[in-house]
């Protein structure tokens, strides 16, 4: 067996892409949902959750969009927060394993 040079083992070219990472397919409010139980107070701000939360929801606008579409299914209350500029919700904990978000 000859033994390859390394200019020949790089002319081979890369390996297939399809080893590439792939990213969780599951909606922002099922990604939040699954997360709050984790949340120790019984409130959160839109802050927190772009802090604290799943990493898929950094951006103001989905996770104001996520945790709207949880206040339609009950997961969420709003409450007044303490600064007018922001967003706060009051959990509803309820003993569900993995609750599905309707959609």
């Amino acid at each position: 067996m000859a033994t390859m040079t390394i200019f020949e083992r790089l002319n081979q070219g890369r390996p297939p892409a399809e080893m590439a990472i792939k990213q969780s397919s599951k909606a922002p409010a099922q990604l939040l949902l699954d997360w709050l139980p984790r949340w120790p107070q019984d409130t959160i701000t839109v802050r927190q959750i772009r802090v604290y939360g799943p990493y898929t929801i950094r951006n103001r606008r989905s996770a104001i969009d996520a945790a709207e579409v949880l206040v339609t299914n009950g997961w969420l209350k709003p409450i007044k927060p303490s600064r007018p500029d922001t967003y706060a919700w009051q959990i509803t904990r309820k003993t569900i394993l993995h609750p599905p978000v309707a959609m």
